[in-house]
Order: structure tokens, then sequence, then C-alpha cells
């Protein structure tokens, strides 16, 4: 059986509220047996940890993604910080920069940005980050507040982009966009960069694979990215299955 590792899931997501309970309990029978639940705000910061907690095999991080920005306040970081010393999360996210919507307030996103990676380099907890037409930016933000690592979540910037964020200690996930054909882009990127650098995840309920295009994402289609990357790296599943969990495993100390 493979071990595998979900390196980025919504698990907590309401779409799941029916069928969570069974979910969890068949993860470990299809061979996932890590999951890691970032948060996107700060009103689902509890329920998370609740439900994380009651789970060995589900591990939360915490923080205010860039996309929810509307539902963030400034008092909700001195909360992040309280929520770290009383339940420890695994890591600060998902946080980061999205500009593709053009209308979005882009000086505000900077400064949560900002304060989050602050927060997590005065924790040393790894950040989980979602980037979107801003991968320069953050390289260059990520210079100025350094971190003790973390996962660039899916990433689609370029091989220059991807060697900066290895080099300072960054890995880089990929999830259903490998398993579509037309996706030469994502495909050549995965095969340039080094299996000891790359994560698998799913984001489910989003981002779904191409035998399930249109439908709900969830875990259970890992291993189908899985198989997509290990024919693209042109290995067997099963040393791509290693080595994506060995690298979460590490980053984490799971």
């Amino acid at each position: 059986m493979l071990d595998l590792i979900d390196s980025h899931c919504h698990l907590d997501f309401e779409v799941f509220d029916n069928e969570r309970a069974a979910m969890i309990q068949k993860l470990t029978e299809v061979g996932i047996n890590h999951l890691i639940i970032p948060a996107v705000n700060a009103s689902g910061w509890q329920n998370l940890i609740q439900l994380c907690q009651s789970h060995p095999n589900l591990h939360y991080a915490l923080g205010l993604h860039p996309m929810f920005l509307a539902e963030h306040h400034p008092d909700q970081l001195a909360i992040l910080k309280q929520h770290i010393k009383n339940n420890r999360p695994l890591a600060i996210g998902e946080i980061g920069l999205d500009f593709y919507n053009k209308e979005t307030n882009k000086k505000l996103q900077a400064q949560f940005f900002q304060a989050q990676l602050m927060i997590a380099k005065e924790a040393q907890l790894p950040v989980l980050m979602h980037i979107r037409k801003t991968h320069d930016l953050v390289i260059n933000v990520l210079k100025k507040i350094p971190q003790t690592g973390g996962i660039c979540h899916a990433f689609n910037g370029t091989i220059r982009q991807a060697h900066s964020y290895i080099e300072m200690g960054f890995l880089l996930g990929f999830g259903g966009t490998l398993t579509y054909p037309n996706a030469p882009k994502i495909k050549h990127l995965a095969q340039t960069i080094p299996l000891e650098s790359i994560v698998l995840e799913t984001d489910s309920p989003d981002m779904p694979t191409a035998s399930n295009k249109g439908g709900i994402n969830s875990p259970f289609y890992l291993a189908e990215i899985c198989q997509a990357l290990a024919e693209i790296k042109g290995v067997n599943i099963e040393r791509v299955a290693q080595q994506t969990s060995a690298n979460v495993k590490k980053l984490f100390n799971l």
C-alpha cells in the first residue's frame, strides 16, 4: 500500500459535513496517513482545532487567507498568537498574496501577509502559502522576513521562482492539475523540479482531478495525482509516494 500525505486540503469545509466522519475512517485504509488542513479565516479556527485534536492523522494550520480579506480584522492577529501558545498548530496558513482580482486591496493583503510571516518567524513555525500573480513579490517579502520553511501551495510559477523558493527552504505543492493532458506548463515544472522538493496535495474540495472534472474533490483522489507525477518523472508510484511523504514529514516533524 502507498504511504500518502495530503499536504493541503480543507476537510473542515461545510461541503464535507455529511460524510466527513466516514471519510476519516477510510483514509488510512487507502494509504493516506496524514492530512494537513489549513484554515482560511478566524471564524473557522476553533472548529478546525477540535476536529484535528480528535483525529491523530489530521493536522491543522491557522491563518488568514488572502481571498477572504473582507472577513479579516487586525485584532485576529493577536488571537492567532494566543492560539499558538494554547494550541500550537503545525504551521501558519493558509496565508499569502493573491492579486488575480484587480479590485482586491493589495495593501491590506500585504499587511496581513507580512504580519503573519512575522508571527510564524517568532513562533518558528512553517508557513503554507497561497500565491497567485505575486510570486516575485512574495519572494522579495520572504527575503526580508526569512522563514523556517513551508509549502508553496498549488505552485505554478517559473523554474527560476521555484529555485528561489527551494533555496529558502520551501517545498512546492502539486495537485489535480497534473492529471490533465492540457497542462504542459505544470507538467514541465513537475518534471524539472527535484522530487525532494515536491509535495502532493488535493486542495479538496477544489482543484478536482481529470477523472472527477467538475466534481467535488477529496483526499481520495491523491493516488491519481501521485500516479500522474510518477509518469511525468518516469519513476514508479511507490517512489513518488515515499519521497513526497518523507518531504512533508521532515518539514513538519511528523
